[in-house]
């Protein structure tokens, strides 16, 4: 389950507009002027005047919001100082179209272009996490006297299919009792101590993990929900040893709505390793999903590890503790993530908040930092923008995600970023990490059965008061357009139909 709308609080201020705003050529037509001469008298102030309409028309900055946008915002009831819109051909010297273009404004997740199009560049498309597994001590006839440490690098995609898999891979090589302890390596990151539910109360909630660098699964718990004549049956994945399920579901027989998961409650209790499950669940809605992250990254690991490597017939003595891979231990085995190049593609398609704070802290540490914590994240990204010479005065980075009430960027600086993507030799993995409207990731259900369906790929924002899109679109007529359209206000859940008109404005022809 994801969700990237939740209440904001009312105290967010946005940031007022600056003077960084791309600026047309002071002389655009120059070569021009020289040879466009007329006689004096009005004739020939209206010749001037005609001549010079026809050159610039074409090539105008459009002053004022297309009509069918203007239209949505007022239905919306947005006013139009609060949203702010680029247009821009790729290609082109100057924005088809500017509005509140150098307001820092929340971006919520369109900040992962940011995070994404940065790794792209710095650590490039073929790069991966690297998970360890070394021991110490004495490894012999499959009994290991000793320790077993396992080593985070941060991986975002360290999935419970492929932990199975690395610890068949173990017992492949012989490995079959450990009498020492498991012991796990997570000094990569700055682990954060702090409340997952800080951001909007929803601690439980997968979108909600703090990120970990040895983090499993998104320590998430998939509970499969079957209503049955007596109640609802749960199927818990991945098995967690000691988890005691206490299962208070009732059923109800209201429609199957999206929010069919607000009626469901979940109490965790730590100490005892017990999730309470109580509310009403809809009959009408079969069979259905639901995903909640209750346990520290650590505690879930051990957990998950237990019935794994019993189910493969390994033993183990001792139980978990955290520490740093000795000097001396030996590399026993190791996984390697799917390359970068998916990972964007699964963090911009399905607006993977887990994924991206990840990825911004892996920034960090790849230049050094250790452990790396978000500071080092946002200067490796203030690091890449300097030198690709993309000044972002605005710009504020707390994670890098969009998860967040403090982030800001203005629709001129994500404007550049676009630009300078689609000139960049990563842009065929970039722009392909981008949900295509109508067909794919947070964008497959919008603009169905329209000219713009298929032709545009977009991501796409939304928190409480913030709603947002930027990506390319493809025109009737072939030419490409950047495109942003950031909405800041408290009926910002309303500016779909203003964001969707824009995107049908650019398809037209942008004209």
């Amino acid at each position: 389950m994801r969700k990237d709308s939740k209440p904001d609080d009312e105290g967010t201020k946005l940031v007022g507009a600056n003077k960084f705003a791309p600026t047309p050529p002071s002389r655009p037509f120059a070569p021009l002027r020289p040879r466009i001469r007329y006689g004096a008298g009005f004739c020939g102030v209206v010749l001037t005047f005609c001549v010079f309409v026809l050159l610039w028309t074409p090539f105008a900055q459009a002053s004022s919001l297309p009509a069918t946008v203007l239209s949505a915002l007022e239905a919306a009831d947005i006013p139009p100082g609060d949203v702010a819109v680029t247009v821009q051909e790729v290609g082109s010297r100057k924005p088809l179209l500017n509005w509140n273009a150098g307001k820092a404004m929340n971006p919520a997740s369109v900040m992962k272009l940011l995070t994404t199009w940065t790794a792209l560049e710095t650590l490039g498309p073929a790069y991966t996490w690297r998970t360890d597994v070394y021991y110490r001590g004495t490894l012999r006839n499959g009994v290991l006297d000793g320790d077993l440490y396992i080593k985070g690098s941060g991986d975002p995609a360290l999935t419970i299919e492929r932990f199975g898999l690395l610890l068949r891979d173990l017992r492949a090589r012989g490995l079959s009792e450990i009498r020492g302890d498991l012991v796990l390596d997570r000094g990569r990151f700055q682990v954060d101590k702090g409340d997952p539910g800080a951001f909007d109360g929803e601690g439980l909630s997968p979108y909600n993990t703090l990120p970990d660098a040895l983090l499993l699964n998104f320590k998430a718990l998939r509970l499969t929900l079957l209503p049955e004549a007596k109640g609802v049956k749960i199927l818990p994945v991945p098995e967690l040893a000691g988890l005691v399920l206490e299962n208070r579901i009732t059923l109800s027989t209201d429609a199957c709505g999206s929010d069919w998961d607000d009626g469901l409650k979940a109490d965790w209790q730590p100490s005892g390793a017990r999730l309470a499950l109580s509310g009403a669940y809809p009959v009408a809605c079969g069979e259905r999903v639901w995903n909640l992250s209750p346990m520290d990254p650590a505690d879930y690991l051990w957990r998950a590890f237990r019935p794994l490597w019993q189910e493969l017939g390994g033993k183990l003595s001792g139980g978990p503790r955290e520490a740093p891979v000795p000097e001396g231990a030996r590399l026993l085995s190791a996984t390697y993530s799917p390359p970068l190049s998916q990972a964007v593609r699964d963090i911009n398609k399905f607006s993977n908040n887990v994924m991206a704070r990840q990825l911004f802290l892996t920034l960090g540490a790849e230049r050094g930092a250790r452990p790396a914590a978000l500071a080092d994240g946002a200067a490796a990204v203030r690091a890449w923008l300097n030198e690709a010479r993309l000044p972002m005065p605005e710009l504020v980075l707390e994670n890098g995600a969009g998860l967040s009430r403090k982030e800001r960027i203005s629709a001129a600086s994500l404007n550049r970023l676009l630009l300078a993507a689609w000139a960049s030799p990563v842009m065929p993995e970039f722009v392909s990490s981008l949900p295509i409207v109508a067909v794919d990731g947070t964008m497959r259900k919008r603009l169905a059965e329209t000219g713009v369906a298929g032709r545009a790929h977009i991501k796409s924002g939304s928190l409480a008061n913030v709603k947002t899109i930027a990506g390319y679109v493809t025109a009737k007529n072939g030419r490409r357009y950047a495109v942003v359209f950031l909405a800041n206000h408290a009926n910002a859940a309303a500016a779909r139909p203003a964001q969707d008109a824009l995107l049908q404005w650019v398809w037209a022809g942008a004209r």
